[in-house]
């Protein structure tokens, strides 16, 4: 029998880039575009994905370590040396593209949650969210990813969420000297909390068809953090928050626009041009727009409050190369 599984990507709504420092708040959204896997009984592991032209097993593969630590980090959840794992066949589809152009929603969190729901189903074990997102996380730290976590969060709840960071070098300290039991047990002094919009308006996704920034560019964003932007942003994504909740779309407007204020200030390198003319464009109508994630390129997002409006932006959108990727009635 074959299983099925499924992660969605995510985009950052506010928070980015603060989210980095421990006790800074982030919201994050899901999108639902999809990666898939499929995995089945086999007679010795056996992984393939669609980005490469070839399968392999859990020899070591620069290209397939991700799915291959997950696999290690899952018989390890078990208490299972690797050997003694029940054996299988695990493909994995979805590129989260377009003719070859990324859309930027998706991480190596995506791959990574994907991998362990998979292997969940095939033992069939229920995970949490939370656990999920521990385990997930475990993976990450343990090949010493230095991103915020907040993109597995809002993928292993497949909601719109409010992430809270932790202390990750504390945590990564913690794995090195303890079990995985012991680590997943530890109080790691995040906090996630599923966030329930009561806002009239329409959530777009628009894509520029630009590749995002480069990680040397984005560890130079990061060199230019300082305690007053961290202090800032976060009181403006908290802000949101609220104004998210009790449907006040002026609130949701001033925050994103401080924040997208914020962000370019860090960086003139964070809004290229066309990020530059989604957000100027939203600015002319009853609407507010800026960008998600590291920027430089990949989506922004909108939130727009007269639906009247709405096909003259996603029009205008459309003459400067923006395309729109997702839509959603937030009322």
């Amino acid at each position: 029998m074959t299983i099925k599984v499924t992660s969605c990507g995510k985009l950052y709504v506010a928070g980015e880039y603060a989210i980095l420092t421990p006790g800074q708040t982030a919201l994050i959204k899901n999108i639902p575009i999809y990666m898939q896997a499929s995995i089945s009984s086999a007679s010795q592991i056996q992984l393939s994905s669609d980005l490469f032209d070839y399968s392999v097993g859990m020899e070591a593969d620069e290209n397939y370590s991700l799915i291959q630590d997950t696999v290690k980090v899952w018989a390890r959840y078990r208490g299972l040396d690797l050997a003694k794992l029940p054996p299988f066949t695990l493909e994995i589809s979805g590129k989260m593209e377009e003719d070859g152009l990324k859309y930027g929603i998706g991480s190596s969190g995506s791959v990574t949650i994907l991998v362990l729901k998979a292997l969940a189903a095939f033992s069939d074990l229920k995970l949490s969210p939370d656990l999920l997102f521990r385990l997930a996380s475990y993976v990450l730290l343990a090949r010493g990813d230095n991103g915020s976590m907040g993109d597995l969060a809002c993928i292993a709840y497949e909601d719109f969420i409010s992430f809270q960071a932790f202390d990750r070098k504390r945590v990564r300290r913690y794995l090195e000297k303890h079990s995985l039991q012991e680590t997943l047990a530890l109080d790691w002094g995040y906090q996630i909390e599923v966030l329930k919009p009561h806002l009239p308006a329409q959530f777009l996704v628009g894509w520029t068809r630009q590749p995002a920034i480069s990680k040397d560019l984005i560890r130079q964003v990061q060199a230019a953090i300082d305690p007053e932007f961290l202090k800032v942003t976060n009181r403006a994504t908290l802000r949101c928050k609220e104004a998210l909740l009790k449907g006040d779309g002026a609130g949701v407007k001033n925050s994103l626009n401080q924040i997208s204020d914020l962000l370019e200030n860090l960086s003139p390198a964070i809004y290229t041009d066309k990020l530059h003319q989604l957000r100027t464009i939203a600015s002319h109508y009853d609407a507010v727009a800026k960008s998600s994630g590291a920027g430089g390129g990949d989506c922004g997002i909108a939130f727009v409050f007269d639906k009247d409006i709405l096909d003259q932006l996603l029009q205008e959108w459309e003459q400067v190369g923006i395309q729109l990727l997702y839509q959603e009635d937030f009322s």
